[in-house]
């Protein structure tokens, strides 16, 4: 002890005064305040800053200023857990805005002159599993379907190539999504450039340039999907399995004059 006391250039009668004395009234109300800082901060799921806190503390009827909040904050290294921000970029609006809605003044007059893309989310479990789908919007007859647990070009990549395999289009055929990345991805892009088709994406902000998938995902969920339960991914398979031919082939379409899209087909060939 004394080799500290000359270290710092105290007396030793000196620091045993200082140590009886114990922690200042100040710093006992900084250890209480901290306390209800630590409390509502946990409370808020750690979203809360020092203003919220100290708009909480003010509410409990705790008077006490916000740079002493800030100040305790910053000195026990406790944040609020911030969201990451968006930054636009430039590179990817124009790539995106490149590609326009080729099927707005296109009326197909037969099948295999344009398609439809589309995902939708499906429960399983506590989990989500995604459905790509592939649609004739001549017939709307669904030619293609893919379900997986990723949702990436992958997904769309493979009901991409099962309407290829079924229906084996030729060049010039026009292949229509939104503007999500699964459709817009290197990878899908070139499987079209390949094939020859032609690729078409919504306008920006106009959700209903692919109303016809839409409609399908909604037949389909109040048909076979809501108020059942999926606890596996081969379970909600096999539902799709067995609606998606029972679609094409039996159910009637109120806009094909009530007659299903396999049926609709074969009138107009």
């Amino acid at each position: 002890m004394s080799v500290l006391c000359r270290l710092y250039q105290v007396s030793r009668c000196g620091y045993y005064a200082w140590a009886a004395r114990g922690a200042s009234p100040r710093a006992d109300a900084n250890a209480k305040l901290w306390e209800h800082i630590v409390r509502i901060h946990a409370a808020s799921r750690k979203t809360y800053g020092s203003p919220r806190i100290h708009q909480q503390l003010r509410r409990e009827g705790r008077c006490v200023s916000k740079t002493r909040i800030e100040r305790l904050m910053r000195q026990n290294g406790l944040k609020a857990r911030s969201a990451t921000r968006y930054h636009a970029n430039p590179g990817w609006h124009a790539f995106y805005t490149s590609i326009p809605n080729q099927q707005l003044d296109r009326i197909a007059t037969g099948a295999d002159q344009l398609w439809v893309g589309d995902i939708t989310y499906l429960k399983v479990g506590t989990h989500w599993r995604y459905l790509s789908t592939v649609m004739d919007k001549y017939s709307r007859r669904i030619i293609g379907w893919s379900l997986s647990k990723n949702k990436d070009a992958n997904l769309t990549l493979a009901a991409l190539n099962r309407a290829v395999w079924n229906r084996r289009p030729g060049p010039g055929l026009i292949f229509h999504s939104d503007r999500g990345i699964e459709f817009a991805a290197f990878a899908f892009r070139e499987r079209l450039q390949l094939l020859g088709f032609v690729q078409s994406m919504n306008r920006p902000g106009e959700m209903t340039d692919n109303a016809h998938m839409e409609s399908f995902y909604h037949s389909m969920k109040s048909d076979v999907i809501h108020g059942r339960t999926f606890d596996t991914e081969k379970a909600v398979a096999h539902v799709i399995r067995g609606y998606i031919p029972f679609y094409n082939h039996r159910r009637l379409h109120s806009l094909l004059g009530y007659v299903p899209p396999v049926e609709y087909e074969q009138r107009c060939t």
